[in-house]
């Protein structure tokens, strides 16, 4: 691709931010209306986690795939047929009557984002070949990431409270129309012919993994973790893991290179926006609950209680690339995960109606470690690859932090409900008719229902018992985030490189020299980084 005046360079650069808005705009405007579509459409915890993660499934077992498509066939194509995919299935999802058709759509969404998100950075990859000047463009980017997470709550706040829950969906509707122009306008062809051919083995393998390991986590609950379907999804995970990196090694063009995972740059990075999603995507699902059901405030004031910790992503996505010139990746993304886990224990350590300033503290602590932790991690990965490659390591990024997400939603959502069924089954509710008490251990909406239909007599118990179950739940499933997080924290300070310095000679198209404590990695042209 020819060189680009720095006008252009910059409104690629909008253009990409769009379309990265509009995906991360998604996540948090439908998870506002998770309590909504419990009453409107009868979801159980259950549906609500399909809802999230039936979008976070598709993206994350397509992405792989979808990145090395792009750099082959062209990444405009790709992203204006992602973009119009994004558009078509947000107005079919404003359409649905039924938990069951709205998972269907929100793969179907997931796929078509899937398309979308590793496109944008390897455009900004190819756009932004100086190394300095995209380490800036992906902090923008990553800043982009936090204020769709901002607006997403406002914004569904705004809809939910005049227009009701499909409004939800068609919202991003125009949103994606508006990049898909854009794209059509500025952005410019780019793409690697001999980028490797559709892998179907891979793709197969991967997808069954982290479906069958997704799918098994949600359904613990109800079968129970022990029980031996669960066993049996939680083995048949590990061999497809096992099989999926046996068939990538095996290839002559593999959907990824594996030996990109030897490289600290690459794999510590990888693993820790893994943790930082799996953080985020967990807490964004529970708080949004806890601020409807048990602190009882409306959509729109949902949303905008939510912004603080948005806000922060932005900050310390931009920070946490200004930081890394002057402090090393492994000190600026270990601080970030450092933080993550911090505020998860604050968070689990705090009574039931806390104050606002105080879950604003919290709020900003978590916001701030994620934008430490994700804008550098997702710069070392890209940073280890050339420019004709970035296809494929935009993808890499983009599976880590979705199946991140995915698992946080999964993991953090099953064991809330776990843990609230257990509370709430030993207390009044347990006295209640049997399909009566099991509609409330399957829904907080469902118990919240029940309790005002209750004898004024009971109904304050009641209240406090569904209260008392829901944040029995949610403080343990934070200290479970709390400890993922700070696990990440110590492996990152373990495995991720130092400082990154340009190579002798002034800055390379992507290429640095990783300094770590033992260790000199300096990357090949072609390929990843080779040690000497």
């Amino acid at each position: 691709m020819p060189a680009l005046t720095a006008r252009r360079q910059g409104l690629v650069l909008a253009t990409v931010c769009l379309a990265a808005f509009a995906i991360n705009l998604d996540t948090t405007i439908v998870n506002v209306a998770l309590p909504e579509l419990s009453r409107q459409l009868g979801a159980t915890t259950r549906d609500l986690q399909w809802v999230v993660d039936g979008y976070n499934l598709a993206f994350a077992a397509l992405v792989l795939t979808a990145g090395s498509l792009g750099d082959r066939f062209g990444r405009r194509p790709t992203l204006l047929a992602g973009l119009a995919g994004f558009a078509v299935t947000s107005a079919i999802g404003s359409l649905v009557g039924s938990p069951g058709a709205l998972v269907a759509v929100r793969f179907a969404m997931g796929a078509c984002a899937a398309t979308i998100f590793p496109t944008t950075l390897s455009i900004i990859t190819n756009t932004f070949p100086e190394r300095r000047s995209r380490a800036k463009a992906v902090g923008v980017w990553g800043a982009v990431t936090g204020l769709g997470v901002a607006v997403g709550p406002v914004a569904g706040g705004v809809l939910l409270a005049h227009f009701g829950w499909p409004s939800v969906f068609l919202a991003l509707v125009p949103v994606a129309l508006a990049a898909l122009v854009a794209t059509w306008v500025w952005v410019p062809e780019s793409s690697d012919p001999a980028a490797a051919r559709l892998d179907l083995p891979g793709l197969a393998a991967s997808s069954t993994a982290i479906g069958l390991l997704v799918y098994t986590i949600i359904e613990a609950p109800n079968r129970g973790w022990a029980a031996p379907a669960s066993l049996a999804g939680f083995a048949g995970s590990v061999l497809l893991t096992a099989l999926f990196v046996r068939v990538e090694r095996g290839r002559r063009q593999p959907m990824i290179d594996m030996t990109l995972f030897r490289t600290p740059a690459f794999s510590a990075a990888s693993g820790s926006v893994t943790v930082a999603f799996f953080a985020l995507f967990g807490f964004i699902f529970l708080v949004t609950q806890y601020f409807q059901f048990i602190r009882g405030y409306g959509t729109l004031s949902t949303g905008v209680r939510i912004l603080p910790v948005a806000l922060s992503i932005a900050l310390g996505s931009v920070g946490g690339v200004a930081l890394v010139n002057r402090l090393g990746t492994r000190a600026v993304v270990t601080t970030g995960l450092v933080l993550l886990g911090s505020s998860f224990g604050w968070i689990a350590l705090s009574p039931t109606f806390m104050s606002y300033p105080r879950i604003v503290g919290q709020m900003v602590m978590l916001g701030l470690g994620l934008g430490l932790t994700t804008a550098p991690a997702t710069e070392s990965i890209l940073s280890v690859l050339p420019p004709a490659k970035a296809g494929v390591g935009s993808a890499v990024n983009d599976a880590t932090r979705e199946a991140g997400g995915t698992l946080g939603v999964a993991v953090i959502g099953s064991i809330f409900t776990s843990l609230y069924a257990s509370r709430l089954a030993t207390t009044a509710f347990a006295d209640l008719p049997a399909h009566t008490a099991a509609a409330a251990k399957d829904s907080v909406a469902s118990a919240l229902g029940i309790t005002a239909a209750a004898e004024p007599a009971a109904r304050q118990s009641l209240l406090s018992d569904v209260q008392t179950s829901f944040m029995y739940g949610f403080h343990l499933a934070c200290v479970v985030a709390a400890g993922v997080c700070l696990l990440g924290a110590a492996a990152a300070r373990l495995a991720l490189p130092g400082r990154l310095t340009p190579p002798p000679g002034g800055q390379g198209r992507g290429t640095a020299v990783v300094r770590t404590p033992a260790t000199r990695v300096a990357p090949s042209p072609t390929g990843p980084p080779a040690r000497r």
